[in-house]
């Protein structure tokens, strides 16, 4: 029964908390200290701050957590799993969608539509991390590192691990 609880606990917060992480926590916050009562207050902010600290999607820490807290290793596996469960299922039913009107001109129209919008997101990034490169590492740095990740990629076609790889050996030792 706990887990089943585990599960609910944080399945909702993951169907209602529209916006993510950030907007699910209070809702979490009311399954875990009001409704269950596995923590106080203070606790849950603990977790929070915690949660915070840590890289990654903060729902699914907590979950983990929380759920681990509660339930041990499976209440850690059952909370990360109702975190992500809602979207896991909204992306299934729409890929459902999706391939059922493939074949479909708007959906086809669709798809040329969303390429160069993607396209063009990735192009800003590319350039805010450029900048970003030069006030850290420096010009000179920055176009070294540009021009051997263009190199490695498309002229000796190195799988792009082992170039990010490098990338980082490179700025542990000149760091």
């Amino acid at each position: 029964m706990i887990y089943l609880k585990i599960f609910m606990a944080f399945f909702i917060p993951g169907i209602l908390g529209y916006g993510g992480g950030p907007a699910s926590i209070p809702l979490m916050e009311h399954e875990v200290v009001e409704n269950y009562g596995w923590m106080d207050t203070q606790e849950f902010s603990e977790v929070v701050a915690i949660g915070n600290s840590l890289p990654g999607p903060i729902a699914t820490k907590m979950a983990g957590y929380i759920g681990y807290d509660v339930g041990g290793v499976p209440g850690a596996l059952i909370g990360l799993f109702a975190a992500v469960a809602p979207s896991l299922i909204l992306m299934v039913i729409l890929m459902a969608v999706l391939m059922k009107y493939i074949d479909q001109p708007e959906v086809k129209n669709l798809t040329k539509v969303v390429r160069p919008i993607i396209a063009v997101l990735l192009g800003v990034m590319t350039i805010e991390f450029a900048f970003e490169s030069i006030e850290g590492i420096g010009t000179w740095y920055t176009l070294f590192l540009l021009a051997a990740s263009y190199v490695l990629l498309e002229k000796m076609k190195i799988h792009p691990a082992f170039v990010i790889a490098l990338a980082l050996v490179f700025g542990a030792v000149t760091g």
